[in-house]
Order: structure tokens, then C-alpha cells, then sequence
């Protein structure tokens, strides 16, 4: 088989399980997490009193990431941006919005998400290759998404692509959004992920200060937590049983 076609089988693959290979990055990460809990002196900010600034910055690292996918999923039609769970869909070419400064910004998204979860480890050699292992991943996952758009969109495809970088935006370039935003979309489609971050930040939180014996939980953190599983339960519930987030073409 030749690379192309290689590289192109392996990003379908990966693509069908992207959304459960990296929990096998996150179980390393929280592995390395405690460990630096247990032994503070492997993290030059463990046990000071800037090691809560840190900790906030790795959350705005990540809702920083959670921002640029709810804006780019808020502003896309159906059948095109989103968690599809097995197949590449795309109805139509996104070119403006986030698509006009960079052709793959929810990987974007997705690597400042779980950077931040990284990053938290203190751990420099688990970031860098954290960083190392997303870029060999994703690079497939966006070979075979881009081979598809190419095969379906040809020309128009080519042109666009060949003006908008594929992971490094060119803000200089934007172009308005077609649509609206849609929040009905974004509850719909995004619930997963805020509630996902939240969660692994949270679990951090409490398995930290388990391991250290002690009781200043983040209660920020907790709070959020908890308030984001609620909503994902009553969001899954609405998208199951009633139509109120549905709208047309969304």
C-alpha cells in the first residue's frame, strides 16, 4: 500500500476512535499528576503559593481551547462541524468564521483542551511529548478528513485550502460567519466536552489533596463540575426525548 493511502487508512481509523485513545494519554497524565503530588520537589511551583495561579491558568489554556470549538460549532450548518462518532460528514464547505483563519479549528480546540490537563502534571518530558503524540495523531486524523473534503469539494476545495493554513491560524484573514450563532447547536453538540473538562479537572483537584492529606479543595472547580453534569444529563435528556434543540438545518 502506498504512504498516501497508508496514511490515509490510519487517519479513518483513528478518526472512528478519537474520542477514547486519548484517555490513555489522561491516565499517564493523572499517573504523573500524583506523582508529583507525592513528591512536590519534582515541580518547582508544587507546594508554594503560586501553584493555584498555575493550576487556573491551565483551565483558561483549556476553556480557551472549549471557546474556539463552541464558536465554531455555533456558527456551522448541519452535517458538517461536531462530534460525528464514526464517519466524515460534510454537506457543505465551511470556508468562513473560524474556517476562513485555520482548516481544522476544532483540533485546535481539542489540543488546547487537553494541553491544559497536561500541563497540570508539571511533568516538562509528559508535555512535550503529550505535544509530540497529538501532532503524529491528529496529523493522520486531518491527512484523511482533507483527502475526503478533496475527493467531494475538489476545485473549490483546493482554492480555499491553498489560502488558510491547516493548524496555525491567520487571523488576518477572517471572513464573517454565514450563519448565526447557534446556541441550541452548541448545548447539543458540546455538553460532552464541558462537562468532560470540568470533570478531569475536578478528579485532579480532589486526588491531589487526597494524596497530600489535606482539605483545601478547589470548591470553584467542584462547583463547576457538578453544575456542568447536571446540565449534560437534562441537555441529553432534551436531545432524546423533545425536539427543543433542534432547529432546522443545525
Amino acid at each position: 500500500m502506498a504512504l498516501q493511502e497508508e496514511l490515509e487508512k490510519q487517519g479513518v481509523w483513528l478518526f472512528r476512535y478519537r474520542s477514547y485513545l486519548p484517555l490513555v494519554v489522561l491516565l499517564i497524565g493523572t499517573i504523573l499528576y500524583l506523582r508529583t503530588e507525592i513528591y512536590p520537589d519534582t515541580f518547582f511551583l508544587e507546594e508554594t503559593p503560586y501553584e493555584i495561579f498555575y493550576e487556573m491558568g491551565c483551565l483558561l489554556v483549556s476553556l480557551l481551547g472549549l471557546f474556539i470549538r463552541i464558536y465554531t460549532v455555533g456558527h456551522t450548518p448541519k452535517n458538517t462541524s461536531g462530534r460525528n462518532v464514526k464517519n466524515q460528514l460534510a454537506d457543505y464547505l465551511n470556508t468562513t468564521g473560524s474556517y476562513s483563519v485555520v482548516r481544522h479549528p476544532l483540533y485546535v480546540g481539542n489540543f488546547l483542551m487537553w494541553l491544559g490537563p497536561a500541563l497540570i502534571t508539571g511533568n516538562l518530558w509528559f508535555i512535550v511529548a503529550f505535544c509530540f503524540f497529538y501532532w503524529i495523531y491528529y496529523e493522520r486524523i486531518m491527512f484523511a478528513e482533507e483527502q475526503f473534503l478533496r475527493k467531494k469539494f475538489g476545485e473549490t476545495y483546493l482554492n480555499w485550502a491553498k489560502n488558510v493554513p491547516a493548524f496555525i491560524p491567520k487571523f488576518r484573514s477572517f471572513v464573517k460567519p454565514n450563519l448565526p450563532f447557534s446556541w441550541k447547536k452548541v448545548l447539543k453538540k458540546e455538553k460532552n466536552g464541558v462537562f468532560a473538562l470540568f470533570l478531569i479537572y475536578c478528579t485532579f483537584d480532589i486526588l491531589g489533596e487526597v494524596i497530600e492529606n489535606e482539605h483545601e479543595y478547589n470548591y470553584f472547580i467542584i462547583f463547576a463540575c457538578i453544575a456542568t453534569g447536571v446540565a449534560y444529563f437534562i441537555l441529553k435528556y432534551l436531545k432524546k426525548h423533545t425536539s427543543f434543540l433542534n432547529e432546522e438545518n443545525r
